[in-house]
This record gives C-alpha cells, structure tokens and sequence, in this order.
C-alpha cells in the first residue's frame, strides 16, 4: 500500500455503494480530474451508466471498491463478483471481469471499507500506520481492517458490521438485516435508524436521547474490534456521522467505559481522542480507496 512511481499515473476509480456509486478520475487527493455519481439501480443500468463515464476517460487502471460481500480470493470461480449481498438483484453480479473485458486494463477489486482504510493509509489520517480499522455507516455497515500494512484476510473478508452485540435493556427494536435482524448493521444504518426513529436520521437533532441507542450499539462494535485487535487507529466516516461529530465524544466515553481499564487497553483508551476519529479524507475516503486500489493494481502490473 505504499506509494510508488506510477502514484502520478491517471486512475479510473469506481466506488459502488447501496444508494449511489461513484466514477472518478484521478491519481490521488490533489488531483482529481473528474467526479460523477449516479444512483444504485439494477446491476446491468448502474454498470452502464458507469461505463459510459469512463468512455470517455483516459486512464492508466482501474480500480474497484464495491459494497458486498464479494469473493476476493482469485482461486475461487465465482472471483470478482457480489455473493451473497443484501442489495436486492446485486448478487452474483460479476464487477470485476466485466470491467476488465471492457477496458483491458489492470483492474483492482476490493470492498468499498478496505478501499477506504488503504487510501487513508496511503493519504489520510493513519498514513504511518500498519493497523488500522475504517468503519463506514450508512446503508449498510462495513470495517475494513488493516493489519501490517495490508487489508485483513480469512478464507473471505470479515464482515464485522455484522457482528451481533448486546443490546440496551428494554430496547425492542428487531433490526433490519435481512439475514441477522439486530446485527449491527440492522441497528445503526441509515436504513434502520430511519425505522427505528420513525424518520430520517437528518431530522433527529443531535440532543436526541434516541442517539444514546446509536452509541451503544455502535460502541459495542468498537469494544469487540480494540478487545480483537487492537488498532492503532478507528476512524469512522459513512453518510450517517460525517456530518454529526457530536458523536465522536460519546463513542469515545462509551468506549472508554466499557473496556473498563482493563489491563493494556487502559492505555489504549488514554489515547482516544487521537485513536477513534473521522477520517482525514472526509467523504472523499469511499472515491479515493478505489484509486488507491487502482494504483496497486498498476503497481503488480509493473
């Protein structure tokens, strides 16, 4: 994930989420060239539509950061497509031989959170960081996790937003998930916070008791991530808190509290304020983690 010559080098960049996906053009923070959204329809209109932009686009590579799950182990046959996801008419989508076939240049394939943890390493806030974790909430819930430098990996990608955690006494809201319910990503999504609060989140204001529900949930996701991982840095960017950083300082004393001091991690917790943080690229981070795939896409390609 480190920078290299070809970090000059024009990247095509497509970062595909649940309600919108993003074209852009560029070879990092400080020079983008274009930027185009269109809305997440069906596979065959929203990948049209992306084409088209790129058409017309002169590019080195091509970099993919998508919603998913997605298979990213090149030895599988079904590599380079959404699997099971929750996006209605998503799955089995094939993203990353299609846009192969059609540009014939290198391509890189990752989720859309690991896209935005390696450009953060690579531009943003954990630049110097080999352990790391970006969490992006909005319509769904996704942790990238990065651990010596590269994007964490099983048998597949974790799945941490889905994660189940303990909810607050007395709270009976069943979640949203399709597959779990009251996972995490059934609790605090866009989605499911607009039905759990009977509105959108935009019309919550931010002293709302109800947001008290949101850090909990949330909070326990962090606990379960420190107790696993302990991560140099969280940074926690996505649609549903960009724009409410009142909630940074109840995560961060929620947090604290439930690690309780316990052993090393009291002073992991000391240092919160520098450690659970929005990320250094702003709304930028989702667009930039597909160039930052490009580029090392371009770079194995060397």
């Amino acid at each position: 994930m480190n920078a290299s010559a070809n970090d000059a080098s024009l990247i095509a960049g497509l970062e595909l989420g649940g309600t919108k996906c993003v074209a852009i053009l560029a070879s990092g923070p400080d020079r983008v060239v274009a930027r185009q959204a269109v809305p997440t329809t069906s596979p065959e209109e929203t990948l049209n539509a992306l084409e088209s932009l790129l058409e017309g686009w002169d590019f080195d590579a091509v970099g993919i950061a998508s919603f998913g799950p997605l298979e990213l182990d090149p030895t599988q046959h079904d590599y380079g497509r959404i699997t099971a996801t929750t996006k209605k008419g998503w799955e089995g989508t094939d993203l990353l031989r299609r846009i192969e076939r059609r540009f014939g240049k290198p391509t890189g394939f990752q989720t859309d959170v690991n896209g935005a943890a390696i450009a953060e390493a690579r531009w943003g806030a954990a630049r110097g960081l080999r352990d790391h974790c970006y969490i992006t909430i909005g319509t769904g819930v996704g942790v990238g996790v990065m651990s010596g430098g590269r994007p964490l990996m099983g048998v597949a990608h974790g799945e941490s937003g889905h994660m189940r955690v303990s909810r607050v006494p007395g709270d009976t809201f069943a979640g949203c998930c399709r597959f779990h319910r009251d996972c995490v990503e059934g609790l605090v999504s866009g989605p499911a916070l607009a039905e759990r609060f009977g509105c959108s989140p935009a019309d919550v204001p931010d002293t709302d008791d109800r947001w008290c529900l949101f850090v909990h949930d949330l909070a326990a996701l962090l606990h379960n991530l420190v107790v696993t991982l302990v991560p140099q840095q969280i940074a926690i960017g996505g649609g549903v808190v960009q724009d409410r950083p009142f909630l940074f300082p109840m995560l961060r004393k929620r947090l604290s509290e439930s690690l309780g001091g316990y052993g090393s991690l009291s002073a992991w917790a000391a240092g919160l304020d520098r450690r659970l943080i929005a990320p250094g690229l702003g709304a930028m981070a989702g667009p930039l983690g597909a160039i930052a795939v490009g580029h090392d896409a371009l770079n194995e390609a060397a």
